[in-house]
């Protein structure tokens, strides 16, 4: 009876899985050849390059007041010693917080990315969703996601359409 039941299951679970009609999309594909995405996408590189640059000359102003130290604490006074150390951690902070404001998981580049890229990429997955309903697709995989697919036939790929019904 066990048998029979699960059988019915399968063939249950089969019947509605080919009953599906699905399409793929490749999100990294359809970015690489929207201008929109591309100019917002080089606008948020080349801000992320200047603040990074202005960690790393600030890391080497503090590597060279470091250094600095180093050399000369052998002049300086225990209370003058101390007042250097407490000013170089200081900094170490000031450049360890700055960083964090720039590129932490809630930073100013996270949200640059949102502000620019969000919209484009939202747009996308309104079109896929007109094409999909327009189409009777039932499912819609988007390969550059990470989700895993083995195996995919070439004409179900609407992402030329979604290219184009973007204006591209």
């Amino acid at each position: 009876m066990r048998k029979l039941f699960l059988s019915i299951v399968a063939l249950l679970f089969c019947s509605t899985f080919y009953a599906q009609k699905v399409a793929f999309v490749e999100s990294e594909y359809i970015f690489s050849k929207l201008k929109s995405y591309q100019s917002a996408n080089e606008k948020v590189e080349k801000q992320s390059q200047e603040w990074q640059k202005d960690i790393e000359d600030r890391m080497s102003e503090l590597e060279s007041i470091y250094k600095k130290f180093q050399a000369e604490q052998s002049l300086y006074t225990a209370q003058m010693k101390q007042e250097k150390i407490i000013e170089i951690e200081a900094k170490e902070k000031e450049v360890a917080a700055l960083q964090q404001k720039r590129f932490g998981p809630n930073g100013e580049l996270f949200k640059k990315r949102q502000e620019l890229l969000q919209p484009i990429m939202n747009r996308m997955v309104e079109e896929i969703q007109k094409i999909a309903q327009a189409k009777s697709y039932d499912i819609v995989i988007d390969k550059s996601s990470g989700n895993t697919v083995l195996y995919s036939n070439p004409r179900l790929n609407i992402s030329e359409e979604v290219i184009k019904a973007m204006g591209n």
